[in-house]
């Protein structure tokens, strides 16, 4: 079999298999319903409340965006915690000496985190449409859901692999990770129209993907005059499909590069160096 096939196909049973280990774990899945309730109970506080202007209601507006962070902080931290945790204990090192093992890494990855938004997106909508009204305004939103989805996956999980890649230790994803991510969902039109916002802020969210991805979602879920609160007072499909894209396509040219060059400079020694900083951390 051809070699990088061979080590993408081990990617793909290592990414299902973890993701099965993942939904078994007590503590992922207090994380999916702990997410779960925090959404549906801001949302359930509003759900009389109505946007201006709109004749909308709150939870009708406010879920897609919601759902659009969820995934670009899942696809950003969660690679980021996984690849640097893996860089601590040695198991990069040992794909590093697998051929193409890399690949299968970055596979592995793409399939564990892709599976991992299907429980928490699932607790966050089926009570969502028992819940509230008017939740998706068309059934052919589904599509644009599937497109924005799989393109905005690809446009942030490379970003969490470099950070991944970069930071120092598991402890330093928070600084380098979490807390860039906080910011820009903040700045990106997920609790309130950026237009709101200093223009150069509104310039600055629109260059990163997560406002693209709230943006597509909120396509998907409302009706076409909802598009009037948006930048420029229309969807832009186009645009979000530009940047999504464009990003994708970046992480997919920058982010093997980190990987190698990461790679190479990982030793024995390192690791052992990293597992016994980690330990003293713990204690």
């Amino acid at each position: 079999m051809n070699a990088p096939l061979h080590a993408i196909r081990l990617g793909i049973g290592r990414g299902w298999t973890e993701f099965l280990q993942s939904i078994r774990s007590t503590q992922d899945q207090g994380y999916y319903v702990f997410t779960g309730l925090l959404v549906l109970g801001y949302l359930f506080l509003r759900r009389n409340t109505e946007v201006e202007g709109t004749g909308l209601m709150v939870p009708s507006v406010a879920l897609p965006s919601i759902l659009g962070a969820l995934v670009a902080f899942g696809v950003v931290i969660g690679p980021a915690y996984a690849l640097a945790m893996e860089k601590e204990d040695g198991t990069l090192l040992r794909h590093k000496a697998v051929p193409h093992g890399l690949a299968g890494y970055f596979t592995s990855q793409l399939v564990l985190q892709s599976l991992g938004l299907v429980p928490q997106l699932l607790i966050v909508l089926v009570p969502s449409f028992l819940l509230f009204d008017d939740v998706m305004a068309s059934p052919a939103g589904w599509f644009t859901v599937a497109w924005v989805l799989a393109l905005g996956m690809l446009a942030t999980m490379p970003i969490g692999m470099v950070i991944g890649s970069l930071v120092p230790s598991t402890q330093k994803v928070g600084t380098w990770g979490m807390l860039p991510v906080m910011v820009l969902a903040g700045i990106s039109g997920i609790f309130y129209p950026v237009q709101r916002l200093w223009d150069w802020v509104e310039v600055l969210a629109q260059v990163f993907p997560m406002y693209w991805l709230g943006l597509g979602m909120r396509s998907a879920f409302l009706p076409e005059g909802a598009a009037a609160l948006e930048v420029g007072g229309t969807w832009r499909t186009w645009e979000t499909l530009g940047v999504l894209g464009a990003w994708a396509v970046l992480g997919a040219l920058v982010t093997p590069r980190v990987l190698r060059r990461m790679s190479r400079r990982s030793t024995g020694s390192q690791v052992e160096a990293a597992r016994e900083a980690a330990v003293q951390w713990v204690r």
